[in-house]
Formats: C-alpha cells, structure tokens, sequence
C-alpha cells in the first residue's frame, strides 16, 4: 500500500496547484483504545469539488503518528462528502482506509465526521472524529483531531 500511498501523495502535492479547492493542513490530537490514550500528530493533503451549491465531496491523503515507541506513520486514505452550512462553515462525513498504525495492527478502516470554518483568505480550522476498526489483535480505536490548514 505505501507503495502506492507514497507516490500519490506526492504526485498531489506538485500537480493539484491547478485544481480550484486544495488544501494542506497539520494537525494534532488524542487517540484511544482499550483503556489507554495517546496524543497523535500528522498532516493531510487533498481537493474538495461541489456537487451542487450547497454540498461538496473530497479526497484525502494523510499521514498520522501516535506519539508512543512501537508505532509506526499511519498512512490514510479517505473520502469526504459533506453541506456547505453557512458562509465558511463545512461539515462533512469521512470514511476510508489506514495502513497499520502500530506493530500489533493490520491495516484498519476508519469512519467518522467533522467540520471545517474558514478564518479568513485560505485559512481554515478543522475538528475531527475517527472510528478506526483495526483488523488483527489490537480492539479498535477512537481518535479526535484538530488541525489549520490552507486553501490553494
């Protein structure tokens, strides 16, 4: 998969410059499962396009650290769908594909929501939820994440 994750994020990052909605965004938070939480980091590249006037659909590439030894870089994959819920405003549902995130995991697949409001010019802030369920012998995990980000 990193083979193929790797690649195409890169190629997004020198050709979306001509696509009217990319965004690059950083961000941090805490993950949980079982009974233990760790604070997590990464950052994420990606487009968003309209489907009408009032919603909007996205695709994103990331990479996520649990800031814990034995973990590794979690490369993601997601897809967004969302309403443009007032001027800035844009909440969404998410849903895609982890590599694995720590030496017990698999690969997961993740779902959850969020919402971006625009600060002003291209900048924005961002919440996020994440359910990740995580194949192998580790239960599944629950991530919030914050993050600023920009429009390009």
């Amino acid at each position: 998969m990193r083979k193929f994750i790797l690649p195409l994020i890169a190629s997004l990052a020198f050709a979306t410059p001509a696509l009217a909605d990319t965004r690059a965004e950083v961000r941090g938070g805490a993950i949980w499962s079982g009974g233990v939480t760790e604070d997590t980091y990464g950052a994420a590249v990606g487009f968003d396009g309209d489907l009408g006037p009032m919603t909007f659909y996205g695709i994103e590439l990331s990479g996520d650290k649990i800031n814990d030894t034995g973990t590794k870089v979690a490369w993601g994959l997601t897809g967004r769908v969302g309403v443009k819920a007032m001027t800035g405003t844009r909440v969404f549902a998410a849903a895609g594909y982890t590599t694995e995130p720590c030496d017990l995991c698999e690969d997961s697949y993740h779902a959850g929501a969020g919402v971006e409001q625009s600060i002003g010019g291209p900048l924005y802030v961002k919440a996020e939820y994440r359910h990740h369920f995580v194949s192998g012998l580790v239960p599944d995990s629950d991530a919030v994440v914050a993050g600023v980000g920009f429009r390009f």
